[in-house]
């Protein structure tokens, strides 16, 4: 109303050519936005937020012994809601502006010069800027899983600032920014190498350096809540949706194709985990299935949009079994102290997705097929050294991020907090007071 308000009146002033154009502006901006497309983003980066805050903080949480819980769920809160804000003052900019094949620009720095019209495809810019800042967070609230209840919460905190400079966004750039690896012809549709590997083998390292826990192999370290965990992996199930279809950009049928391979992957990743643990153990366990979940949503992630369904089951049934690997026989190889399991689930079905998604893009397998002069195996080619980079780009960040960490403030606490526990010793409180 404004806006006609102006024209009219620049019918009888000098304003009359600006306020023209501002009506043109308008015109061309409402023919290029999609209201069921920005409707539909929302939604989905609300469902990735979820994903974080309540989600990763419950399934970590409930992983750990109840002296820890709060340390957890302190660490993913502030956490998420440091990246949150470095991804608007500089992380946005860098990851998506134009830039080389490694980083953006500082163009955008602090989001200026984007106007509430702009358009990003056909959805408006800020909309976009939230979705894929809500995949930063959850890339870095992930890792947190793998060094828990034993690192200092500062340090955490200062990793988290280099890590996510120099390994988040460059990767985020490389793929889906116009960087190296998307030139390439990488298929990573919701971030296989870009969220669960980076994340997973940046866990690994820190689990490393930061040592095992006080008692591991020694004491029995079990699981505080199983409640939780079960809550907080229907919760990531859920928020998947807006992960997955939301990665289409448009409410259109590559999103419901990233949505039913959603629901097939993960349920078959359930059974599939469930299948083995029963074989091997002799009973099929709730953490089990729960694991099950992670995995088949994991193994999916980079293939959502390009696979049939057929595809999906597979890669569900794959990265079910593979994780069950991951998290027993590889874990005793490494000899590490993962906490929660990330790069046994994470990195291991991150790393079988992405493969897998170079077999089952094939149209004869029911995928949506290559691009031009592109074939099986040469997309496996792509995909290996898209997570070879990826690997190799993370683990020296990381390690670069925790020595500095450990430099600036000690990695670790000391051996009477991390036996009293980190609720008390790191935050002042207590998940349960009598």
């Amino acid at each position: 109303m404004i806006k006609k308000i102006l024209f009219i009146l620049g019918l009888f002033t000098s304003g009359h050519v600006l306020a023209e154009e501002i009506l043109i502006q308008e015109v061309v901006t409402n023919s290029l936005a999609d209201k069921a497309d920005n409707g539909f983003m929302m939604i989905c980066t609300a469902l990735v937020l979820f994903m974080s805050v309540p989600g990763i903080a419950l399934f970590y949480g409930g992983l750990l012994r109840s002296k820890n819980i709060l340390s957890m769920l302190t660490q993913v809160l502030v956490s998420f809601s440091l990246i949150a804000v470095l991804w608007v003052v500089y992380g946005y900019s860098l990851a998506f502006g134009e830039g080389n094949w490694f980083f953006g620009s500082f163009d955008w720095f602090l989001l200026k010069g984007i106007k509430i019209t702009d358009i990003e495809g056909s959805i408006y810019q800020f909309i976009w800027i939230a979705f894929q800042g809500s995949f930063a967070c959850i890339t870095c609230c992930l890792i947190l899983g793998a060094f828990a209840e034993r690192v200092k919460f500062s340090a955490v905190l200062i990793f988290m600032v280099i890590w996510f400079t120099f390994s988040y966004i460059p990767m985020a750039h490389m793929v889906w920014g116009g960087g190296i690896l998307g030139d390439e012809g990488a298929l990573d549709f919701a971030g296989g190498t870009v969220v669960h590997i980076n994340a997973a083998v940046a866990g690994l390292i820190g689990a490393y350096m930061s040592g095992h826990r006080v008692g591991f192999n020694k004491e029995p370290l079990k699981p505080f809540n199983l409640g939780y965990v079960y809550l907080g992996a229907a919760i990531l199930y859920i928020g998947w949706f807006g992960f997955n279809a939301g990665s289409s950009t448009h409410a259109d049928e590559i999103a419901g194709l990233a949505f039913i391979n959603t629901v097939v992957a993960t349920a078959s990743g359930v059974l599939a985990w469930s299948a083995v643990e029963w074989i091997h153990r002799g009973k099929p366990s709730c953490l089990g299935a729960c694991s099950g979940v992670i995995a088949g949503l994991v193994g999916i992630t980079p293939a959502a949009g390009f696979v049939g369904v057929g595809g999906a089951l597979i890669i569900g049934l794959i990265c079910g079994a593979a994780g069950v690997w991951g998290v027993s026989s590889l874990k005793r190889l490494l000899k590490v102290d993962d906490t929660c399991d990330v790069f046994g689930v994470h990195g291991i079905c991150g790393i079988v997705g992405c493969l897998l998604t170079a077999i089952f893009t094939a149209e004869s397998l029911g995928g949506i097929g290559f691009t031009d002069d592109v074939t099986m195996i040469k997309q496996l080619g792509i995909q290996t050294m898209s997570i070879i980079t990826c690997m190799v780009w993370t683990a020296v960040v990381a390690v670069i991020a925790f020595k500095i960490a450990d430099l600036l403030v000690g990695l670790r606490v000391s051996t009477d907090d991390e036996r009293e526990g980190l609720d008390i010793n790191s935050h002042g409180e207590s998940a349960f007071n009598d």
